[in-house]
């Protein structure tokens, strides 16, 4: 229990609520006694068939509108693209963010149904300043609620014992974000939850900052209030690019819907969890939550019972040689097993368009994706619903400013790219269209104006 205790002064010493701390120690004691966090092949069925959001004609009324929040997920940097700010401040479509498309987007829904429709953040302590200073320049966009609260941190744990990890030459590495299944405790812990309900909001829609094509629709609503779901995933078809991400099933003891991810899956079941023949849904991460419902199930210690994630690193991620730790983390959309009656409903995939590599980046900013209605932000008619596929070389083009270097005058035309791979290390000109599958190589620079055909 020491090492329980001092995980537990260290977390008050930094002036942690209640029920973060609560959070934390009960998934430290199931790690303590031998959890693994892992769910096997034998534990779940495949889900066979789902509900259709393509299929949905009514839509919510305004009255019902006004009962609706948006919530964006806000806490990353982008670290793996080489970014030290928001990612969400990042450049994507004609000189906007992704803030300022979802803040258009918000507008834009509010006008069009006269609903209050508040957005708020749910920021990291990294996130926050530059975030907020960015979304100055709208106007009310929360609607007299606080515009944002922040997620809590974690103790990195010692792999060796389970003491909190130390590393006196940066502090801040000592920490971790308890994934984004924190969003419950933190919405309790921040106050922010009790805004809500006593505002009058019952709808929490809720994405990645990074998905712009996660907007919320009228149609979903008026479904969820008329089935009276607590709590509804929106989940897409998996196709070869998803088979490392969550999927959908359900447990054989109740059948209830449950959310597994790769770092839950045992080594000798990796290979069902990534036949997407059998696992056909995976997670997109926009979720849909009754707050009445939620706050009957954090009544009492504020905390929601979410599976566990054991995540094996460095103390210091870009340091392998530093202290082994262990960081516990929970997903928002494994709520999906502790809601009693808890939906999912299958959504094309032009609700999801996230940004996770630059090869992603090049994508979103070329003329392949396109602002349509609603401002949001989703493919081409010519694409026929299929992106390019885009391999960049990571030697050069990883880091968000290497990349920006190679394409000083923005994306190359990508509309009737079926692939582009670029191999070492090439600047591409001004006006450059790429159509069919094209690989280049062995050139330094793509000239103003050429046309690359395969």
């Amino acid at each position: 229990m020491e090492s329980l205790d001092a995980a537990i002064g260290k977390m008050r010493a930094e002036g942690l609520g209640d029920a973060a701390v609560e959070s934390f120690a009960r998934q430290y004691e199931r790690l303590r006694d031998g959890e693994t966090g892992t769910l096997a092949e034998s534990e779940i069925d495949p889900v066979a068939d789902l509900p259709d959001a393509e299929d949905l004609t009514e839509s919510a009324s305004a009255e019902l509108l006004d009962q609706a929040v948006v919530i964006k997920l806000n806490g990353g940097l982008g670290t793996s693209m080489g970014m030290t700010r928001a990612k969400s401040l990042l450049e994507v479509k004609d000189g906007r963010s992704f803030l300022d498309l979802i803040a258009e987007q918000i507008l834009d829904l509010r006008e069009r149904s006269g609903a209050r429709l508040p957005l708020i953040l749910m920021n990291s302590f990294a996130t926050q300043a530059d975030s907020l200073a960015a979304l100055e320049r709208y106007d009310d966009l929360s609607a007299g609620l606080p515009v944002d609260f922040v997620q809590n941190k974690v103790p990195k744990l010692r792999a060796e014992d389970l003491a909190p990890a130390e590393w006196p030459d940066d502090p801040a590495l000592e920490w971790a974000p308890p994934g984004h299944g924190d969003l419950y405790t933190a919405l309790v812990t921040s106050g922010m939850l009790e805004a809500l309900l006593d505002g009058g909001y019952r709808y929490a829609f809720v994405s990645n900052s990074d998905n712009l094509g996660a907007v919320l629709d009228p149609r979903i609503l008026a479904w969820l209030a008329e089935r009276g779901a607590p709590f509804l995933m929106e989940v897409a078809d998996r196709t070869s690019s998803d088979r490392k991400g969550g999927h959908l099933a359900r447990r054989k003891s109740d059948g209830g819907l449950v959310l597994r991810e790769i770092a839950q899956t045992p080594e000798e079941d990796v290979d069902a969890f990534q036949d997407t023949a059998r696992h056909r849904y995976f997670n997109t991460n926009t979720l849909w939550v009754d707050l009445h419902a939620l706050r009957d199930v954090l009544a009492g210690s504020g905390v929601i019972d979410l599976p566990m994630i054991v995540n094996r690193k460095t103390v210091d991620p870009g340091d392998k040689a530093s202290t082994p730790v262990i960081q516990l983390e929970t997903a928002m959309g494994a709520a999906i097993g502790v809601f009693d009656g808890a939906a999912a409903l299958r959504v094309p995939r032009s609700r999801f368009v996230p940004v996770k590599t630059t090869n992603d980046l090049l994508s979103l900013r070329s003329d392949a994706y396109v602002i349509g209605a609603g401002r949001a932000v989703h493919l081409a008619p010519e694409r026929d619903g299929v992106p390019p596929f885009v391999d960049l070389d990571p030697d050069h083009y990883k880091l968000v400013a290497d990349f920006d270097a190679r394409f000083p005058a923005g994306a190359p035309s990508l509309v009737g790219c079926a692939a582009l791979r670029v191999v070492g290390d090439v600047r591409f000109g001004a006006d450059v269209v790429v159509r069919g599958e094209v690989t280049v190589q062995d050139v330094e620079a793509v000239p103003d104006g050429a046309v690359l055909e395969g």
